[in-house]
């Protein structure tokens, strides 16, 4: 069943979400804001596809073997979190009388946005993208190896969303959609201004120009540093309009604290 939200606000959005009686909504730690009496609130460490969504059926295995399993899978999805930077833990929120609602946000001023899995088609996100989710929606880590993790800043770790049902992501800035097939197929962006994408979109990262004169002042003066982001294909891909980068260097700059100078791109010193 789709999950019944409602995004509000403007600068800051939040999502106000309704729930059923028995059903479960999950969020990253941190994410919550408020909640009615009636929706009880549990934080687990295990994902839905760990046994986090909702108790098991029976005894979820047979014996010391299944709990083993368990704990191990749990354990495999902490590893993988803790190595992506993601939050260790999910806070899981269940509707025991009646209906009740629970609100989640951001962590950054911008835009939110509901999707809706089928089943179908898997969803990717930024790190940090995700706020809450049905518990039939599975949250996963998506590891982009090798070269086009290490080129791309960004791009290294990304938020994997399979199953079926609505999953609320957050970014900073205004978000737009596009779909690369409108656009001769292939879209190249700042490495900061992805959000999402769906399954299909093939994801890269290239060299700004060549190790040229022009290739160098892009890199030195332009402020996108040595690589873009690729996106190619035909699916549904949402950017965002402010980066993080920018967003700090904004404030450092205000704060008298800018040691980046003019150049900004490859003499960025900030570190995030």
């Amino acid at each position: 069943m789709t999950l019944q939200q409602k995004i509000v606000g403007n600068a800051m959005q939040m999502a106000v979400v309704n729930l059923r009686p028995g059903q479960t909504v999950y969020c990253e730690a941190g994410k919550f804001l408020f909640k009615t009496a009636n929706v009880t609130m549990e934080t687990r460490l295990s994902g839905p596809s760990g046994g986090g969504g909702a108790p098991p059926a029976g005894n979820g295995g047979s014996g010391m073997g299944g709990m083993l399993r368990q704990a191990m899978g749990t354990a495999m999805q902490v590893g993988q979190r803790a190595l992506a930077g993601e939050s260790l833990a999910f806070q899981y929120f269940t509707c025991t009388g009646g209906e009740g609602t629970v609100g989640f946000a951001g962590v950054l001023p911008g835009e939110m946005r509901a999707l809706e899995l089928d089943g179908t088609r898997a969803w990717f996100a930024e790190k940090d993208a995700f706020v809450a989710a049905e518990s039939s929606v599975e949250f996963g880590i998506a590891f982009q190896g090798g070269r086009t993790g290490r080129s791309g800043g960004e791009g290294f770790v990304l938020e994997k969303f399979t199953g079926q049902g609505t999953v609320i992501i957050a970014g900073a800035g205004n978000f737009i959609d596009l779909d690369p097939a409108d656009f001769g197929g292939r879209i190249e962006v700042d490495t900061g201004c992805v959000v999402a994408f769906e399954e299909g979109i093939r994801y890269g990262v290239q060299r700004v120009g060549g190790l040229n004169r022009q290739g160098l002042m892009n890199a030195v003066f332009g402020g996108e540093g040595l690589s873009l982001a690729t996106l190619e294909g035909s699916g549904r891909v949402i950017l965002q309009s402010l980066t993080i980068e920018g967003l700090a260097n904004a404030l450092k700059k205000a704060q008298g604290g800018d040691k980046q100078g003019p150049t900004g791109g490859l003499f960025s010193t900030h570190a995030g």
